[in-house]
């Protein structure tokens, strides 16, 4: 459906504000973080997402397509993300053996070793970066909002392309 301009609901000042800050403000937290951590860990942000989600899941595995939706990746690009990872021995991919066409992703020793160094020194930069930027009633405004946000956002039509606007010759790392 395409709207004539007259037709499109434009944002208002305040609305306009919101939006502009928090694409400014998550862009900005997110290379920080990404920075501090390449630098104090080696990891990216995209490793460090897909080994502390193997850390949380029951016997540190997960199907690849959860974990895909988890970290919000393509198929393809978990994929590669997964080749590297395992070629660095933070994690190991099996083939179900009740479905050949399933995999799993299990969380390594050296993973969970790795993770384990990389959040002591994480976990400080997102307090500087974020957390320590807020008082209490923010950080509980958006640990209720954030939350929900993700969810409305997680419906089953928009998991078909989880980044719609990323090109196709784009690469990682």
């Amino acid at each position: 459906m395409v709207l004539a301009m007259s037709e499109t609901p434009w944002l208002d000042q305040d609305q306009q504000r919101a939006w502009r800050g928090w694409i400014e403000a998550t862009r900005r937290v997110h290379a920080l973080l990404e920075k501090d951590l390449r630098g104090g860990s080696g990891l990216a942000m995209d490793d460090y997402e897909v080994l502390m989600n193997l850390s949380e899941a029951d016997g540190g595995k997960l199907q690849m397509s959860a974990l895909g939706a988890k970290v919000v990746q393509s198929p393809s690009r978990l994929s590669q993300r997964v080749d590297r990872m395992e070629a660095a021995g933070f994690v190991r991919r099996e083939r179900s053996p009740n479905d050949g066409r399933v995999f799993f992703v299990y969380l390594t020793d050296e993973g969970l070793q790795k993770l384990e160094t990389a959040a002591a020194h994480h976990v400080v930069a997102v307090r500087a970066a974020l957390i320590d930027q807020m008082n209490g009633d923010e950080v509980a405004f958006l640990a209720d909002l954030l939350p929900r946000l993700a969810e409305r956002l997680r419906a089953p039509d928009t998991q078909s392309d989880p980044q719609p606007n990323r090109q196709p010759d784009e690469v990682d790392d």
